[in-house]
């Protein structure tokens, strides 16, 4: 029971208020006081009789006007309203003590760290904002920060405020700090009227696993710089949305962005394509993609097919911008950046003599690697529901029903041609169903590589660790449908469960 004491500001008063708790043996939880004069007293509940004698005692107290039951503690109901308000905010809101451990973590701080509440309080913020240095912001100015933020490869405005509290001596403590993280930009409805590859922005990148996650970090990072830029990644993985997405997130992002498959260009044509040619006696000039690309970007898709004689004036252009026009003398400087892709290992083509060590050493500066969608099968259900939305749209279809068991045939499949061949396989799939649900009937997948995923090709890209990594996260993800749950999968694998919480966590592996 709650009892707030209407009384006197009378010394001794309270000390005879606990007197007459003790003497009836009734324990006090909790005692505040308002300089108003009320006194509030927080004691387990008593019978009715019990409850009587001790009102009537204490309004026998001189100095005492009266004596009330109340249903919450002034703090109590100031914590409550408190809580409430900042679980209905929109934005990410975290207390810091001076430790730099969080003390209070609001329900959109809890699903942007997409961690339970126990993983995040009383954690160090260090951990779960890793670009966040707390000690050198609490060891110098302490003031107000705004800064930008990467986090599971979406973009937040960090900001840091400062806590301070005041005592009677009016002299300022400080106490700890409060974090808030929002959205830079509101992720937007997937466009249906546009397609796959005229995305731009990293905003229309579907996934929810760690390795897209992390791949979007490190793009985020490499988008700004003005190195050249080498994505790997195999046939459909999405190289050159990739491509477009950094140069869309540059500062380059106003001047434009050139594509140039180096497969299909033939080698007679293809220098003149790209570096230009003067006006010669029977033949007009004309400028090259590097010089309409000059301020901008170029992506040369397919890198590894490029002719050793292009490679050689390549060379020479990412080594210090210049170049010249076929049947020119003069050279001419740019400002380009050129990002390239390739599906191959460029490291073994430059063992087999095809293609320039020189080029692929500048070439191999800043990298990145889109995984396959089979090493990320977690991610086939967004995808699955973004082709679905983009293709009935087009189709001028109501969206079908899916079937229970799809997702988890699609899971199982090995995806050769990754995200290009699911879209085209849901494209083929609506145009077949007709008022049942879509089921794997409706894909069509060859017999040969419908197997689970543990049977697919031996993947052996990457270090031991990428490899070992890639058959855990199979492992993992094809028992956790048979064992629902962080503890009996722990049990079945004769591991800890805080370490297969982790690994699910790591490799964005969920219940289908």
């Amino acid at each position: 029971m709650r009892l707030e004491v209407l009384c006197e500001d009378r010394l001794g008063l309270t000390r005879e208020l606990l007197d007459i708790l003790a003497s009836r043996n009734i324990d006090l939880r909790g005692i505040e006081i308002d300089i108003s004069g009320i006194i509030y007293l927080n004691c387990p509940d008593s019978d009715f009789a019990t409850f009587s004698e001790l009102m009537t005692e204490i309004r026998r107290i001189t100095g005492v006007k009266d004596v009330r039951k109340i249903q919450f503690m002034p703090m109590e109901r100031h914590n409550t309203e408190l809580i409430s308000l900042l679980d209905n905010l929109p934005d990410c809101v975290l207390s810091i003590n001076l430790k730099g451990e969080v003390d209070m973590a609001n329900l959109s701080a809890i699903s942007i760290l997409n961690k339970p509440a126990n993983e995040v309080i009383n954690q160090p913020i260090a951990q779960l904002v890793p670009t966040f240095n707390f000690p050198r912001w609490i060891e110098g100015s302490k003031s107000r920060l705004r800064d930008h933020l990467v986090l599971e490869g979406l973009d937040y405005q960090l900001e840091v405020m400062p806590v301070y509290i005041t005592g009677e001596s009016k002299e300022s403590t400080l106490a700890g700090a409060m974090m808030m993280l929002r959205p830079l930009k509101e992720s937007s409805p997937f466009d249906d009227t546009q397609p796959l590859e005229s995305l731009l922005g990293f905003e229309h990148f579907v996934g929810v696993s760690h390795r897209h996650k992390t791949l979007l970090n490190q793009a985020k990072k490499l988008a700004g710089l003005d190195q050249p830029l080498l994505i790997e990644g195999e046939t459909g993985t999405g190289k050159e949305m990739l491509a477009r997405a950094c140069h869309q997130r540059s500062q380059r992002s106003e001047q434009p962005f050139l594509v140039v498959n180096c497969a299909s260009m033939p080698d007679d044509v293809a220098e003149t394509e790209l570096f230009g040619r003067i006006p010669g006696k029977t033949e007009p000039g004309n400028k090259g993609i590097f010089e309409l690309a000059n301020g901008g970007t170029v992506f040369l898709d397919e890198i590894g097919e490029m002719s050793p004689h292009l490679q050689i004036k390549l060379l020479r252009f990412l080594q210090d911008g210049t170049f010249r026009r076929v049947g020119e003398e003069q050279e001419i400087h740019l400002d380009v950046r050129v990002i390239a892709s390739t599906r191959h290992q460029l490291l073994a083509l430059s063992d087999a003599g095809s293609f320039r060590e020189d080029l692929y050493y500048r070439l191999n500066v800043l990298t990145l690697r889109i995984p396959p969608l089979r090493d990320r099968p977690s991610d086939i259900a967004p995808l699955l529901e973004l082709f679905m939305s983009k293709h009935c749209l087009n189709l001028g279809i109501i969206r079908p029903e899916i079937d229970d068991t799809l997702l988890d045939h699609l899971t199982q499949y090995h995806w050769p041609g990754n995200m290009r061949q699911l879209d085209n396989m849901v494209l083929r799939a609506l145009t077949e169903v007709q008022d049942d649900p879509l089921s794997i009937e409706h894909f069509h997948l060859p017999h040969n590589e419908t197997s689970g995923s543990m049977s697919g090709p031996l993947v052996l890209d990457g270090s031991l660790d990428d490899i070992m990594k890639i058959y855990e996260h199979q492992v993992l993800d094809r028992l956790y449908q048979s064992f629902p749950s962080s503890r009996k999968l722990a049990k079945r694998l004769d591991v800890s469960h805080t370490s297969i919480a982790n690994k699910l966590r790591e490799y964005g592996i969920k219940k289908r």
